[in-house]
């Protein structure tokens, strides 16, 4: 059994340290790689694998953000506090809902939902460039609001459903909608995420299948702390990798995390 639980915890860290550096090179948490791997790998049931992706990423992002304020002007990121609150509204209320969609409805529609979340990332990552070859969004300042919102409200809700911080969808947001420069989009977009989980995780926390994941404290160390390097790592890599041809290939990687779901899923009801 000892010998099993160190296996369990190498496999952790380990795959924890690559999800990390995948993410880091991108400037995301890695989370949308991790919860296929919670799932297929470690045989995690859906629902607690979407919480323990949860509190791996508040570690994650949080160990970001700090790694990308020591690189960038403070003063710069907290110009663009209107913009980060707008979307901030939205998605404290759709990172509420989705926890409420998620304990409430059964594992096949939930699965599913999760196979359709994963396919939409997927098109954004492939899709990066031409999301933003034409530039800014030309909007009223009452509609920008507006459409801020909505986009929050749908980022949250992902947020909760997948245990992921939202990177790949707040950035386009920040950057189509407040004209933000995409590095710095990155940096705010980790702000927005944090207290966005944090709402997703209290919400988990008065749900029964908190107690099942309180059990999993030293797997979850090890995959936050692998996690947390691997960011570090990859950042430190990015400038010695195409970001265009990694945002291809790592869209790639999500398409067959949704199709592994979903044959998994089609294998279980056979």
């Amino acid at each position: 059994m000892m010998q099993s639980t160190r296996l369990r915890n190498l496999y952790s860290i380990s795959s924890g340290t690559l999800i990390g550096m995948l993410g880091g090179l991108i400037g995301l948490g890695g989370a949308e790689f991790r919860l296929p791997m919670l799932v297929g790998l470690f045989r995690f049931r859906l629902l607690p694998a979407i919480v323990i992706n949860l509190i791996v990423s508040l570690v994650t992002v949080v160990a970001s953000l700090v790694f990308r304020v020591g690189l960038q002007h403070l003063d710069r990121l907290t110009a663009h506090w209107p913009s980060a609150l707008n979307i901030l509204g939205g998605s404290l209320l759709g990172s509420y809902l989705g926890v409420h969609f998620a304990t409430r409805v059964p594992e096949r529609t939930l699965t599913w939902t999760v196979v359709v979340l994963l396919v939409f990332l997927s098109a954004v990552l492939m899709g990066h460039d031409w999301l933003f070859a034409g530039g800014t969004l030309h909007l009223a300042p009452a509609l920008r609001v507006v459409v801020g919102l909505l986009a929050g409200l749908g980022i949250g809700a992902a947020s909760s459903l997948l245990g992921v911080a939202g990177g790949e969808m707040i950035i386009p947001t920040l950057v189509l909608l407040f004209g933000l420069d995409i590095k710095e989009a990155g940096s705010v977009s980790l702000a927005i995420s944090i207290p966005t989980i944090l709402v997703g995780l209290v919400r988990y926390r008065r749900r029964p299948v908190f107690a099942d994941v309180v059990s999993e404290r030293p797997f979850m160390m090890w995959m936050t702390l692998g996690s947390t390097l691997g960011a570090w790592a990859g950042s430190q890599m990015l400038r010695h990798v195409s970001g265009s041809t990694l945002q291809v290939f790592l869209g790639v990687i999500l398409l067959i995390s949704a199709l592994k779901m979903v044959l998994k899923r089609t294998g279980q009801t056979e």
